[in-house]
């Protein structure tokens, strides 16, 4: 399984807001900012955070990806 922010960064764009000002409005560190641009894990108390700047869902910014769908391999 991977996570997919892509969600999150048109979101930031539909709204007018820059990945800094969302950071600071949701108090997330640099370190948390960069782990989502990267797609990596981060705290379900973050991403609520940054639902609540946005007035949205987790649904809203994150994907999950089956990595392993169209493989063969089950």
């Amino acid at each position: 399984m991977a996570l997919s922010y892509n969600k999150l960064w048109k979101l930031l764009i539909d709204k007018g807001m820059t990945k800094t000002e969302m950071r600071l409005k949701a108090d997330i560190s640099t370190t948390t900012l960069a782990k989502l641009g990267k797609n990596e894990t981060v705290s379900m108390e973050v991403l609520l955070r940054i639902c609540k700047v946005l007035d949205c869902n987790v649904g809203d910014i994150m994907d999950v990806i089956n990595e392993e769908a169209g493989n063969g391999d089950k």
